[in-house]
Formats: structure tokens, C-alpha cells, sequence
């Protein structure tokens, strides 16, 4: 918060100055359940007052508050982004690396951080250090910024750079670098994946910078001569970081869903519309904002699992092998494996994992009927047939709005929940 906005009296939700505990804003925030704190943007009056009179101790609040943070945002919870097996110390960076190769279908994929993040591998102590490879045996361990090399160059220029086949993003954090990831490719890549892959890198450089401060948290923690000016600058750097991964967090899920779109060879962005669709149905039904944002996450990603999958099968006229079938049948599934070890998106997988069900009880992957299915699975389903039938694919036109109703109305009751479909159609007018 600005000077001038303290002199005003005025705090960051609006309240006066009066209220606050040694007029710091974020006692706001801090003093209510902090799994309400990314999303609560006012505070009413009565509750500012509360706050100010039931803390009393502030040095004892701040380490209360910073503590729950460490708990809450530890290097566990903020870097599970994609399925990997194991959290063992660096192999997560390897199954990472191979990830990136898998959906990009790329050559090889090497992941490289910066020395103080590294050293414990690196006896040779390169600035840069390879941490995971989709390859095995590598010969090189890392490479030194003063080198030629197109790694160093991305690292040292906080860019994406492409040269020789390689494709080397930079991962940073305002001005704190963490590493390079690099992408070998005998073929362009495209865009949305040099995108996704971006917004993988500020994933990884944000968690690491938090995990750092949490890192320096905890040792100002255990110090008895830390007051409370100490504790208060700590956990403003904390809260910003957190607010970045939340940024970066909802970035990642977009770049994801337009890379699922472009691997399906979607001439739209089919996630998107899909999202956009699930997020007027719900407000056709009333729903809340919490669970209205869950559903529009869930239509965003609701495609997830053929990220996974190789572009081929996409690009036919859609007579596909048995085999390849059978891959793309169970694109949920590999999609729901995934999402489990993003713990940001958990709360959408029930949404996913039960869009294939029909109300009629005919569905997968466990036969539900009627009310028993999750409502944002129903809602989902919905949005997604209506959003395919009426876009473009590579093997056919899209639909007419008109006839994809009548559709969809024919099959009311059978696969598509009547009240979702009914919103459905209000949206439409």
C-alpha cells in the first residue's frame, strides 16, 4: 500500500484507520480464516472493530499468521503442478521433464536451476545445474553464465530464446531467477505450447521464491531477539508472493486448457467457450460465485487428459484404430490422474471425473443417476456437447445453434440434466 493511502486514514479494504491493529491493513485480512484471505476483498466495519479488540497480542498474531502460512504454503502444496510419481528431491524434475516432452511430443526436455537452488547436486558447482532430464544419462551436468550457450543466454536475459532446435525458457520472478527450461524440437513448436511451458516456469520460480521466505520464516521464527517489525516485513513479502501464485496459479489453468484446444486441433478455443458456457449456465441457475468459479475451471480442463495424448489421433477425419479409441475414451481419466497432483484443482476433479455420466443412469465411469450426479458434472456435460456440436472440427462443419438445441432437448431427461439444460437454453435467447 502507497504512503498516501495510509496518510488518508483510509485502509486497504476501505476502512478506517481507527480499526487497525498499529495501523497494519493486513491485520484485516490475517485475523479471518485464511482459506477466505485470496478471495475476500471487503470487510465490513463491525468486523474491522472485532478484529482490533481481539488481538492483543500482535508479535504473538504475527507468528500465529506465519506459521499457518509455512503450513499452508510449504514447497509441497505450491510445486505440484504435473503427475509426476514421487516427490523424492529432484526426481520430481525429472518426471516433470519428461511431462513437458509427452505433451509437446517433443525430442527431450532438460530443467536446469540456478546454483544456490542446486548445490547440493552440483559438487562441480556450475552456475547453472541440470536438476531432471526426459532423457537418461546425460553427460553434462550444467553450464556457467558466462558461456556462449543459449541456456545461460535465456537465464541471463529472463526470455524465452530459440535457436539450433532448442527452445530455452527462462524462469523467473521479478527479478530473482531460478532456472531455465529447455525444449529440443526437430519441428516448430507451437505457440500455445511455448505459452503453457512459460507459465509452468512462473510456477516453478514463484514456489521457490516462496519457499525461500517461508525457508527464512521459519529461522526469524525460532529467533527470540525478532520483534514484531521483523515478523510484519516477512510477512508482507510472504502475502505478495502468495498473491503472485495465485495469479500465476489461474495463468497456468488457461495456458493449459488453449494447449489441450490446440493438440485437438480445435479451430476455436473449445475449453474456453466450454468455461464461458458452464459460467452463464450457472448464473442462469443462481449458483454462487465459489461454486460458479469451480465449474468454470472444470469446464476449462475438462478435456485435460488429451494434453497427454499425441496429436495424431486429433488429425483425422475421425475413424480412428481401436487402440487410439480406446486413448481417447480415457482421456478423463489420464486427465483427472493429473489434476490430482495440481492440489490447487482439486476441488474440481469430482467435476471432471463424473462429466461422462448420464442422469439416466446409462453413463461412466460408475452408472450414477439423476441427483447423484455432481451438479457441476451435469452442468459441465451440458456446456461441452452444446459448445462441440456447435464449433468447427477437422472431419465437419459446426452445427446450427438451432439444431444443436433441438438436440440437446431431445436428449433431456436421457443424458442431460433437465434444469441444467433448461438454463442452457435461457443463455441462448
Amino acid at each position: 500500500m502507497k504512503d498516501k493511502d495510509v496518510k488518508s486514514g483510509v485502509s486497504l479494504f476501505g476502512q478506517s484507520e481507527e480499526y487497525l491493529l498499529d495501523n497494519d491493513p493486513l491485520e484485516e485480512i490475517f485475523a479471518l480464516n485464511l482459506g477466505d484471505f485470496i478471495s475476500e476483498h471487503l470487510i465490513s466495519e463491525d468486523l474491522a472493530k472485532k478484529i482490533s479488540s481481539n488481538v492483543k497480542d500482535k508479535k504473538e498474531s504475527l507468528k500465529n499468521q506465519l506459521n499457518e502460512l509455512i503450513s499452508i504454503y510449504s514447497l509441497n502444496n505450491t510445486l505440484c503442478v504435473l503427475n509426476f510419481e514421487t516427490k523424492e528431491d529432484y526426481a520430481i524434475y525429472t518426471s516433470i521433464a519428461h511431462s513437458i516432452k509427452q505433451m509437446l511430443e517433443v525430442e527431450n526436455c532438460n530443467i536446469y536451476f540456478s546454483y544456490e537452488y542446486a548445490k547440493a547436486v552440483d559438487t562441480e558447482e556450475h552456475d547453472l545445474v541440470l536438476v531432471g532430464s526426459s532423457l537418461e544419462n546425460l553427460k553434462h551436468k550444467g553450464y556457467n553464465l558466462d558461456d556462449n550457450s543459449i541456456i545461460s543466454a535465456s537465464f541471463n536475459e529472463q526470455d524465452t530464446i530459440t535457436k539450433d532446435n532448442v527452445t530455452a525458457v527462462s524462469m523467473h520472478c521479478n527479478s530473482r531467477n531460478v532456472g531455465v527450461i529447455a525444449i529440443e524440437s526437430e519441428k516448430e513448436i507451437p505457440e500455445e505450447y511455448i505459452t503453457l511451458v512459460e507459465s509452468i516456469s512462473s510456477l516453478f520460480a514463484t514456489s521457490m521464491t516462496l519457499q525461500g521466505e517461508i525457508d527464512y520464516a521459519t529461522k526469524v521464527l525460532a529467533d527470540t531477539h525478532s520483534n514484531a517489525g521483523d515478523l510484519q516485513h516477512i510477512r508482507a513479502e510472504i502475502t505478495a508472493l502468495i498473491g503472485d501464485l495465485c495469479d500465476y496459479q489461474q495463468n497456468f489453468v488457461v495456458q493449459l486448457a488453449h494447449a489441450v484446444d490446440a493438440k485437438g486441433q480445435y479451430t476455436v478455443s473449445h475449453s474456453q467457450n466450454t468455461a464461458n458456457l458452464a459460467r452463464q449456465i450457472c448464473k442462469a441457475m443462481g449458483l454462487n460465485e465459489k461454486t460458479t468459479d469451480l465449474i468454470y475451471y472444470a469446464g476449462l480442463l475438462q478435456n485435460i487428459g488429451k494434453i497427454m495424448l499425441p496429436e495424431k489421433i486429433f488429425a483425422t477425419n475421425g475413424k480412428l484404430s481401436p487402440e487410439d479409441l480406446k486413448k481417447v475414451q480415457n482421456h478423463s481419466n489420464i486427465g483427472v490422474n493429473l489434476l490430482m497432483n495440481i492440489n490447487f484443482l482439486s476441488e474440481v476433479v469430482p467435476y471432471i471425473n463424473y462429466q461422462k455420466e448420464r442422469v439416466d443412469g446409462s453413463g461412466e465411469p460408475e452408472g450414477l443417476k439423476g441427483q447423484s450426479i455432481p451438479l457441476g458434472s451435469r452442468i459441465i456435460a451440458v456446456a461441452d456437447a452444446y459448445s462441440a456440436m456447435t464449433s468447427d472440427r477437422p472431419y465437419r462443419k459446426a452445427m446450427p445453434k438451432e439444431k444443436a438445441l433441438s438436440i440437446m432437448k431431445e436428449e433431456t431427461g436421457k443424458k442431460w440434466d433437465t434444469d441444467v439444460v433448461n438454463a442452457l437454453f435461457e443463455t441462448q435467447k
